[in-house]
């Protein structure tokens, strides 16, 4: 029989509902380093994940559910809730196999946890996956609205262990049909009391952070700088005037989206930005001869394959997980005398600007205007700088040095809840919940 990692989404969605199990559940017991899972074909991942997938890193639970109606694969992963309940976006993608899902999340969700730490919140990491297969085509509107209600309805039954937001796939809208099932969600309308699309926010922190990297390396300012943008979605195309407004000499993109691509031309005629058409998988612009690389898409692109290809001096871009192997590939990067910004370093500023939300809003918010402050030892341009002192004092790469500050900040426990949301966890495991239990 194929082994669970190897089905796709809908083929595990298949089997788990073949074998009576609508969810089912990870959980790491720290004190035994075991990991169970709460029914054989859980259990059969699990031990896969222990033996063969370095990505696990000791993730206090991965939870599991088959929409009732929509029949989709939901997930949750949650990584490390030391600092608080795990908070991390919904990504909603085609995924050849459950191998690619769980990796995926993984990553994705410990990436959180270090970047809210290196932030200075008090939230721990955590990542949603709708999971469709690759020759899933687009969702009908209606069909949409349902399994976003339905995956609001999945994280309330997870009783606040984990809340999610708006990332790849998942638009506004998306948003308002979670917010219909659960509280569990931020990046909520504005109209609805939230704080809506945070795009804006992460594209001027990753522009923040390539100010201090360039003023790390003595490079001066983003002015006169020829920029490499691979990707021009929400966060891109965000980027793209503030680039401009700061005297870019020229911005080089590339997108498959030939609307965006008509729409950004039209926009910026008369600027210095190229848009070039791509296709799915092409990643010629990443050879581009430039000052700074920003890749802005999504992640694994700088591998063995594109690395030695790079002509940029600084690489510093909003896309999460750009690195393959962050180990090796941050190493290769180094080695080849290319600065890099890790990407939990420089686009934090999405989750700044809606995990709070129920703390309301002042004008001028000093709470999130302090990231932006070059004064302030917590926010992004001390902070870039921070990790690429310690990278070049401890002669690692920045991706290592970016590490060791996250790791050590996310082991402070939040200074009011403690670990409450791994007591959450628990009790989810004693009452059931993979049966549908209820309190």
């Amino acid at each position: 029989m194929t082994r669970p990692q190897q089905l796709s989404p809908a083929q595990f969605a298949d089997r788990m509902l073949a074998a009576g199990q609508r969810r089912g559940y990870l959980v790491y017991e720290p004190s035994t380093r075991a990991l169970c899972g709460s029914h054989s074909l859980f259990q059969e991942l699990a031990d896969w994940l222990l033996d063969e997938v370095p990505d696990f890193q000791a993730h206090e639970a991965m939870f599991f559910e088959v929409g009732p109606e929509s029949g989709l694969l939901m997930t949750a992963f949650v990584h490390d809730t030391n600092r608080g309940q795990a908070q991390g976006g919904l990504r909603r993608w085609a995924y050849t196999d459950m191998e690619s899902v769980l990796k995926d999340g993984l990553r994705l969700s410990a990436g959180m946890t270090r970047k809210n730490a290196l932030a200075g919140l008090w939230w721990g990491g955590g990542k949603g996956i709708i999971a469709q297969d690759e020759s899933s085509s687009e969702l009908a509107p209606e069909a949409r609205a349902v399994a976003y209600r339905e995956y609001g309805s999945f994280v309330s039954s997870l009783r606040g262990c984990y809340l999610t937001a708006e990332d790849v796939g998942t638009r506004p809208g998306d948003i308002a049909e979670i917010f219909r099932s659960t509280r569990f969600v931020t990046c909520i309308a504005p109209e609805a009391g939230g704080s809506g699309n945070p795009s804006s926010m992460t594209a001027a922190g990753t522009v923040c952070a390539m100010e201090a990297a360039l003023d790390f390396m003595q490079l001066g300012s983003i002015a006169g700088k020829t920029i490499a943008l691979q990707g021009t979605g929400n966060v891109g195309s965000a980027m793209i005037p503030l680039m401009l407004e700061r005297g870019a000499e020229r911005i080089i993109a590339a997108d498959i989206s030939s609307e965006r691509r008509t729409a950004l031309l039209d926009t910026y005629a008369g600027e210095p930005l190229e848009v070039r058409s791509s296709r799915p998988g092409d990643l010629d612009l990443l050879a581009e001869p430039c000052d700074i690389l920003a890749p802005a898409a999504l992640g694994g692109v700088l591998n063995p394959k594109t690395i030695p290809q790079i002509q940029a001096k600084l690489v510093c871009g909003p896309a999460n997980n750009q690195l393959l192997d962050a180990g090796r590939d941050g190493a290769a990067l180094e080695k080849r005398g290319i600065t890099f910004v890790p990407d939990f370093v420089c686009n934090r500023m999405g989750i700044v600007y809606c995990c709070n939300e129920q703390y309301g809003y002042v004008n001028g918010d000093p709470m999130i205007d302090r990231h932006f402050d070059r004064a302030w030892s917590g926010g992004i341009f001390k902070t870039t700088r921070r990790v690429l002192e310690l990278a070049r004092a401890s002669d690692c790469s920045a991706v290592d040095a970016a590490h060791h500050l996250a790791d050590e900040l996310a082991k402070r426990t939040h200074p009011i809840w403690g670990h409450r949301a791994r007591k959450i966890i628990e009790s989810l495991v004693v009452d059931r919940w993979e049966r549908g239990k209820v309190r």
